[in-house]
């Protein structure tokens, strides 16, 4: 793994977003800001860079981050609008296939919590099956919207390290 962070250290700026810019959905600029903290030595410093990033961030850019992420189960099977990595995540949850009665619930719950927080339900789905994210999305459905956005800005994280191994390895593979 060495020679993979010797690879991403020699990146300039454009290669570097264009590797890690996707971790964050449709979020480049933390790939842009966490670009400047190189050099970087494991995986571990590097995902730091990006939590402290969003950590840091102000509040109203913190709810826009949230909201670039998508419903879950919203379009019955898996919603061609998502990116690829939502997509396989989604799919990997078993999103892609819902009976009537689960695509419903799912509806009913995602109704309820944008109007409750004005952002969609969000939860690192590759670590997740149906039925935990049905229950999590009612269980915090009764947060404070500080607390859910202190939730959904960890899940993210989560989905973003898990992406970020998945990149590490293609840079691995490559060198």
């Amino acid at each position: 793994m060495t020679d993979v962070f010797a690879t991403l250290n020699r990146m300039d700026e454009v290669s570097f977003i264009q590797t890690f810019g996707m971790l964050y959905e449709h979020s480049p600029w933390i790939a842009r800001e966490a670009f400047s903290k190189g050099p970087f030595t494991d995986r571990t410093r590097l995902l730091a860079a990006f939590r402290q990033i969003v950590a840091e961030a102000p509040e109203e850019k913190q709810f826009i981050l949230v909201r670039e992420h998508p419903e879950l189960a919203r379009r019955a099977g898996v919603d061609e609008t998502l990116t690829r990595a939502s997509q396989a995540e989604q799919a990997s949850a078993g999103l892609d296939r819902l009976t009537p009665e689960e695509y419903v619930r799912f509806n009913m719950l995602n109704d309820a919590y944008r109007e409750r927080f004005a952002m969609p339900f969000v939860i690192c789905v590759r670590r997740s099956d149906k039925s935990l994210i049905l229950s999590e999305m009612a269980r915090r459905g009764k947060n404070t919207t500080e607390a859910e956005l202190r939730t959904a800005l960890t899940e993210i994280d989560k989905i973003a390290a898990l992406r970020c191994t998945d990149v590490l390895k293609n840079l691995e593979s490559k060198s």
